[in-house]
């Protein structure tokens, strides 16, 4: 079992600014940056989900690491995502980020063609021995179409560089029991699994309801460090309303954290629409009041 957090405990999966014409706006990325880091994340995790990854070059990609990596200076951690469908690519993006000052790497499951387990694995061993930087899988079944089974997991785990996991395959007992007998580090990428996962022991999160909440989010992690578990759950559920509604409600947690962030998103994803921004600033709002 890990006891490493080798990113630290508290990360933000931080949205891409884009200026209104859909350009990339890294002096609003930096400002974002900067925040996040004062308000409590020890980490930014940059072109995952939430980045739009999709729809961001390669080129953009690395000019976000070098902006980031600029504004908040040596110490925060900035993992970089660099996963794609194609083995050649991810490498490719992997070189492309350590060069840019990345600390880590984020490298989701190859999706599309649903490759079987031999060749998940097989792809991250060879991106994993593209560079020095340790490396976060990320399994996320939902939206690749394939898991990363315990099995391969634990097979993987023994990689030198392969150290933590972004776990949002929403199956609590599978990571206690590759927590336990591993020692990947394991960051809940499902909100409403920060504290269970944390408490099994997880490393903490790579949130994305951070974006707009990272006080609270890190909170409810220093209450049951502090062996408060009746505080960190009373905290926990204060979150809930508004992770519900930013992740749970319909819309992607992009769309979602854009709205409240005011940003701009890139087709084929769509803004919110007037009635889910009120019900999302309303949240917003009641949680920051109850909090102040």
């Amino acid at each position: 079992m890990s006891t490493e957090r080798p990113f630290g405990r508290a990360l933000c999966a931080m949205i891409t600014p884009f200026t209104p014409a859909g350009a990339l706006d890294l002096d609003r990325a930096g400002d974002l940056a900067v925040r996040l880091v004062s308000e409590g994340c020890d980490g930014l995790v940059l072109s995952g989900t939430t980045g739009e990854s999709p729809t961001t070059t390669d080129a953009e990609k690395a000019a976000l690491v070098r902006a980031v990596r600029a504004a908040v200076g040596p110490g925060p951690s900035v993992v970089a995502g660099v996963g794609t469908a194609d083995t050649r690519h991810t490498v490719a993006l992997a070189e492309q980020a350590a060069e840019a000052g990345a600390d880590g790497l984020l490298v989701v499951t190859p999706y599309y063609s649903r490759p079987p387990q031999a060749a998940v694995e097989a792809h991250f061993l060879k991106v994993a021995d593209a560079t020095e930087l340790p490396v976060m899988l990320y399994d996320i079944p939902g939206r690749t179409g394939t898991r990363i089974e315990p099995e391969t997991l634990t097979r993987l785990s023994g990689h030198p560089r392969i150290v933590a996991v972004k776990d949002c395959a929403d199956d609590l007992g599978a990571s206690a029991r590759i927590i336990a007998s591993t020692s990947l580090a394991y960051y809940s990428g499902s909100e409403e699994l920060n504290l269970p996962l944390y408490a099994v022991g997880g490393a903490g999160y790579v949130s994305t309801v951070a974006n707009v909440v990272p006080g609270p989010m890190r909170a409810v992690l220093d209450a049951f460090d502090k062996g408060d578990t009746a505080e960190a759950a009373r905290l926990n559920a204060r979150t809930l309303p508004l992770v519900t509604l930013m992740m749970a409600a319909g819309l992607p947690g992009t769309v979602t954290a854009k709205a409240l962030l005011g940003d701009h998103v890139r087709e084929p994803l769509q803004p919110a629409d007037r009635e889910a921004v009120d019900g999302l600033r309303a949240a917003y709002e009641e949680l920051v009041q109850s909090w102040t």
